[in-house]
């Protein structure tokens, strides 16, 4: 079926919008506790191991939300799971902000987390049901242009906050609670992802009507052969279906398993969560705190913005290959300077590597997972990419420290540059190009319809 003309960027761009900024508020949440750690430790008398499981609560959160995050999205509704997220944001803020002892703020920051989580698998989801295929890319994408803006945002609110008095680490906590609220009020103007209402709550009526809003200029007759479409697809799939682990479906596990495996074995949130450590070790450790904070912060900005504006220009697997050649000379050079003491090129690596990133895999990551599944294990195939890649992070982030006392950093930045290399070979040869492409078209091209 020849695609309809392209709708106007409202209301389009504004769903997508208030659906990504879960996004910011799972960049904010995740970040604003690095402004409260050190008084939080200190105010409660908090042991080592303690502190740490404080601090690492809300990813414990993340890691559960990701697991179930799919089934409230594919029950309850794509709309109805981001307002939920944002009651879960929203209780989260006020209650880390409130908390008198450490056992309810590791209640209130794993909340937040769970948050985070189903966060990941919903709104990315929900935007690529409502987009047309020209655009889709781009606006899926604001989910992860939103995460980095709230990592910015948390920085400065820190920074803002900081000097207000003893109780500036509740007001850094509890801000979050500002565009919880104003989130969760903007869910309630967003409409119910057609493809949902069609082919899950099998309401024709509604689900044609939310086309309409989406494509105001395509004659009646396109609006119900889409809808026709969408519906034969989803049926389709679900006579061939034999459930979310099957053979039918290995093409597009494999690639959300891969995609969100190698995102993370870049090392990304070594150098995030332990840019100071990593400066240290080559003399610049009075400025760590401002390259972490500021410079790689407004880089990953600034980087992901333009891998937005080129997704939808150049496509995901271009992009993957310009992350991927990014990846292997930032990481290269980086473990050639440790090994050389050439310390002096470590910053300027480190920068590269973020905008490598930004560009390539974090603006690819979200958009891509949501693409390559059908209708009936969308929600499924979300929450597998969002687990793997949390439990990944997870993982890298428990054992980095370890590995940086074991091992000289050379080695270690080597490895992750190995891994960048077969990331490569995997691009070359398994990714395919999904710019522009309906969704109903990639599960031909996957050769799971």
């Amino acid at each position: 079926m020849k695609p309809a003309p392209a709708p106007p960027a409202a209301p389009i761009f504004f769903w997508s919008l208030v659906s990504a900024l879960a996004g910011f508020l799972f960049g904010f949440d995740t970040v604003v506790i690095s402004g409260a750690e050190k008084t939080i430790q200190s105010l409660w008398g908090l042991s080592d191991a303690l502190h740490g499981i404080a601090m690492a609560s809300a990813l414990y959160g993340t890691v559960v939300g990701s697991v179930i995050g799919g089934w409230p999205t594919d029950r309850w509704g794509r709309r109805a799971t981001l307002i939920w997220v944002g009651v879960l944001y929203l209780i989260s803020a006020v209650w880390s902000g409130l908390a008198p002892e450490v056992v309810s703020l590791i209640i209130a920051r794993f909340i937040g987390g769970l948050g985070v989580g189903i966060s990941t698998i919903a709104a990315p989801l929900y935007i690529a049901e409502i987009s047309p295929p020209e655009r889709r890319g781009q606006l899926a994408g604001m989910f992860q242009f939103n995460i980095v803006f709230g990592i910015v945002i948390a920085f400065l609110s820190n920074y803002l906050l900081g000097g207000i008095g003893a109780n500036a680490w509740r007001w850094m906590l509890g801000i979050a609670a500002v565009p919880s609220l104003i989130y969760l009020l903007l869910c309630f103007r967003i409409p119910e992802s057609p493809r949902w209402l069609l082919t899950r709550k099998n309401d024709r009526e509604q689900g044609i009507a939310v086309l309409r809003q989406i494509q105001p200029e395509a004659e009646e007759g396109h609006i119900q052969a889409l809808a026709d479409q969408i519906t034969s697809a989803s049926a389709a799939g679900r006579a061939a279906s034999q459930g979310f682990w099957s053979r039918r479906l290995r093409t597009p596990v494999m690639l959300a398993f891969c995609v969100a495996f190698f995102n993370q074995l870049s090392g990304i949130n070594a150098v995030l969560y332990f840019a100071p450590r990593i400066f240290e070790l080559t003399g610049l450790g009075a400025k760590a705190a401002l390259l972490q904070s500021v410079g790689i912060g407004i880089t990953n900005l600034v980087f992901t913005f333009i891998g937005l504006w080129l997704i939808d220009r150049l496509g995901r697997r271009t992009l993957l290959y310009l992350g991927s050649f990014g990846y292997i000379a930032s990481l290269g050079l980086c473990s050639w300077a440790f090994f050389t003491q050439h310390y002096a090129i470590v910053p300027a690596c480190i920068f590269t590597f973020i905008a490598a990133h930004a560009t390539g895999q974090g603006a690819v990551i979200w958009v891509f997972i949501a693409e390559i599944f059908p209708d009936q294990h969308r929600a499924a195939g979300q929450s597998l990419g969002s687990f793997t890649h949390w439990i990944c992070a997870a993982l890298l982030t428990t054992f980095f420290p370890r590995m940086v006392s074991a091992f000289p950093p050379g080695w270690i930045f080597a490895f992750f540059c190995g891994m960048m290399v077969l990331q490569l070979v995997w691009v070359s040869f398994m990714v395919p190009e999904t710019k522009g492409v309906p969704l109903e078209d990639i599960e031909k091209q996957l050769g799971i319809s």
